[in-house]
């Protein structure tokens, strides 16, 4: 509470002081000394007699001293009160972090329904039934919101002007490009002018035959506007020696998120065909061309050839990596693909002599053999059209607002966003895509303290320790496998809040050598696509840095790189509660950091070693027990069920994995916590104890909303089981979490036949 003082205190000590000065002797403060000498005429009686020059002299003294006593007074009353409140500080801001913890809290929350039978409601139901989804977006959450305050200060960042207008500034070209996204009147009034011209330059619309060279238009489109055609051509770590770089070809070609779209299984897929086949003869039209109705159903009929021979991502081949790595030279590629000149793509892309013995990693080589007879089979141009359709796709959103409302009307359809988003969030979106660390700059600089980067190193040092201790604690393991495993966390790189460089602008501008240009949008565009093909090129003789970091420090994710043994946890300050609320931050954020820590050792990342190499490191005992363990995981997924869709169990099983990991390791690192600092004070009018508020905190991690229509796309391609799952999978598999809240034996979240791995 703040002070008040009172005038009357201030006029009493003006009073002492008078009283002192009437004395023969006395130093008054501030150093004013009265010194009544032999000069002074004496009374009788012994006492001093004084001239008026002298009284009014002695009276200015006292006054001044009596002033200066005033102000010192006020002086260090100001001190005290302003310790008072420093000394308040502590207190009055553990209480409004308890309150504010608690508010927030018991606002999300619906204490109508009982934890033994539906945590997730529980936990999430008030903020489900107070918030609905904003027109723009198909997903919103807890998570969500915490975004938003994220791109209010990146939005702000960006429209503050240019403090280093240097022609290589990352500064400047960042906040160029931003305000040439937000230019809508001159990117409209350029029309599909741009996209034309690219257009033009690949031969255009049904070309005429000697301008219709299948292998040069494949250069175009995977070495100058990176658009996958046909299948996806990158450079990637080799994850069979990740000390070197390596040419990766997969599958791909593909425009909508899965192969199943495209073959009519059920009604629902049906719509998004129907949906898909009107975007593209819009967008036909927009560009020119002539017999749309024709060439949308050419081009689509070949998209459906190759979604015909695609492997889909649930198979089990797709996720044993092992069986899917084939490492190939050039000559044996060629014939695999005989239809291809991959000698003269590969020199051309990479400004390489490449000998007939340069090793590729081939990763679909079943499908490439299929892709090379459909391109034998398949007229030239409807390849050629296809292929420049796989251009306008990845183009086409940075163009003008027809464009734009082609692209939101496909999207309605498929997933049921009401509204477009508007452009400053496009472009916001867009200065992250393309200048993300040159961004994260900037925000390092304004909002990310070391107070927080601190804080979570230690909740992932916290976490990593008890990782350690579980696996000796872990029965179906042998010895052997533990070993490998303790060796793969204590090599484990966990980088938190950001590069060190990002607070070397020099260094910054390094990452962004090209030009940008505020009046110029889609030229900036194909200038950044060019430059990173230029970096990804020059990757190939270069020497690996496993320290590079994937996500610029603003981005609200968290990330497990399996070949690199990596991992990056959610950290912007934003994403964690009061220091002082310490089962509300190791259910939070300590939850999500015991996640990726655990995706070391799921049925992928498993695969990789400590050094990100794909070595089976396992015993074949332990890795048999191991997917015994897991099965129980798929079974119990299995039987979920949402909007009439089953959710695939084996399809999310590392995700399953890692959020029931996640929650144990967290929790017992929080147990930890308790013992060596001892027990929390209780939140203010919380009746829920810290153990319960720490689950609590966990589920309100996944309070999300979301339309109904892009539930049947997340079920089919998220490897994420849909929100409310992960969270009842979770705590109804933790026999912790049935004695925290006191659920009866066999109740639905706790039942007696437990899933666990960890």
């Amino acid at each position: 509470m703040e002070k008040t003082y009172s005038l009357t205190a201030h006029y009493d000590e003006f009073q002492e002081v008078k009283y002192v000065s009437k004395y023969q002797s006395g130093t008054l403060p501030n150093g004013f000394a009265l010194q009544l000498g032999a000069g002074a005429k004496k009374r009788r009686g012994g006492l001093p007699r004084w001239s008026r020059r002298e009284v009014c002299l002695l009276s200015g003294l006292v006054f001044a001293a009596g002033l200066c006593v005033i102000l010192t007074c006020m002086l260090v009353l100001k001190y005290l009160a302003a310790e008072g409140d420093s000394y308040c500080l502590e207190g009055c801001q553990e209480k409004k972090a308890f309150l504010r913890a608690s508010r927030f809290l018991s606002a999300n929350m619906d204490a109508t329904i009982d934890p033994c039978q539906d945590f997730y409601s529980f936990a999430c139901g008030g903020w489900l039934r107070r918030h609905g989804i904003p027109e723009d977006k198909l997903v919103y959450g807890t998570i969500g919101a915490i975004a938003e305050q994220n791109e209010a200060k990146l939005r702000a960042l960006l429209s503050r002007p240019v403090r280093r207008r240097a022609r290589a500034s990352a500064e400047r070209k960042v906040k160029e490009f931003f305000r040439s996204c937000l230019d809508r009147a001159e990117i409209d009034r350029l029309g599909p002018r741009p996209m034309l011209e690219v257009i033009g330059e690949c031969g255009g619309w049904d070309a005429p035959p000697d301008r219709m060279d299948i292998n040069e238009l494949l250069y175009k489109t995977q070495g100058v506007y990176s658009a996958a055609v046909l299948f996806s051509l990158t450079v990637s770590l080799d994850e069979r020696n990740t000390s070197r770089y390596v040419i990766r070809i997969d599958q791909d070609g593909l425009t909508l998120p899965e192969r199943t779209l495209y073959l009519g299984q059920d009604e629902e897929s049906e719509k998004i065909l129907a949906a898909y086949r009107v975007f593209m003869e819009r967008l036909l039209t927009l560009l020119g061309a002539e017999n749309v109705e024709q060439k949308a159903q050419e081009i689509l009929q070949l998209e459906q050839h190759l979604a015909n021979i695609t492997v889909s991502e649930y198979d089990d081949v797709r996720r044993d990596v092992g069986s899917m790595y084939h490492k190939v030279t050039l000559a044996e590629l060629q014939h695999i693909t005989p239809t291809l000149k991959w000698k003269r793509l590969l020199d051309r892309i990479f400004h390489d002599n490449f000998s007939e013995e340069e090793e590729v990693v081939l990763l679909a080589t079943d499908y490439m053999h299929k892709v090379s007879d459909l391109i034998r089979v398949t007229p030239s141009r409807i390849l050629h059209n296809y292929m420049l359709w796989r251009i306008v796709v990845v183009l086409s959103e940075h163009l003008s607002t027809p464009f734009r409302d082609a692209i939101h009307e496909l999207s309605k359809e498929m997933e049921g966003n009401e509204k477009q988003l508007e452009p400053g969030k496009i472009c916001l979106s867009q200065a992250n895509k393309h200048f993300g660390m040159a961004l994260g700059a900037l925000f390092v600089e304004e909002h990310f303290s070391s107070a927080s980067k601190a804080k979570v190193q230690q909740l992932v040092e916290d976490i990593k320790y008890i990782l350690d201790q579980r696996l000796d604690e872990l029965d179906w393991m042998d010895e052997e496998t533990r070993r490998a495993a303790r060796a793969k966390l204590r090599y484990m790189m966990v980088m938190i809040g950001y590069p060190d460089f990002l607070l070397k602008p020099e260094a910054i501008d390094k990452e962004y050598e090209f030009e940008v240009d505020e009046k110029t949008y889609f030229k900036n565009i194909l200038n950044s696509i060019a430059f990173s093909i230029r970096l990804s090129v020059k990757k190939i003789r270069q020497e690996v840095d496993k320290s590079v970091w994937l996500l610029p420090p603003q981005a609200l994710n968290a990330y497990y790189l399996p070949n690199k043994n990596q991992m990056a946890p959610c950290s912007p300050p934003s994403h964690l509660h009061s220091p002082l609320n310490r089962s509300l931050n190791y259910g939070g954020i300590g939850t999500i950091i015991g996640h990726e820590l655990t995706h070391g050792y799921d049925d992928w990342g498993g695969q990789y070693d400590r050094h990100g190499n794909l070595v089976h490191w396992w015993t074949e005992r332990s890795y048999s027990k191991f997917l015994k363990k897991a099965q129980c995981i798929v079974n119990l997924y299995d039987n979920f069920t949402v909007y009439n869709q089953r959710v695939n169990g084996k399809h999310t099983l590392g995700e399953n994995i890692a959020d029931m990991g996640g929650l144990k390791l967290a929790y017992y690192a929080y147990q930890k916590w308790v013992r060596e600092h001892g027990p929390e004070h209780p939140l203010h009018h919380m009746k829920y104890t810290h153990d319960q508020l720490f689950f609590i905190a966990f589920a309100q991690n996944w309070c999300i909303k979301r339309r109904s229509q892009s539930i049947y796309l997340q079920v089919l391609t998220d490897k994420h089981a849909p929100e409310h799952y992960r969270v009842l999978g979770s705590v109804s598999q933790f026999e912790e979490f049935g004695r925290v809240f006191h659920c009866p034996k066999n109740s639905p979240m706790n039942p007696v036949h437990k899933c666990s791995v960890w």
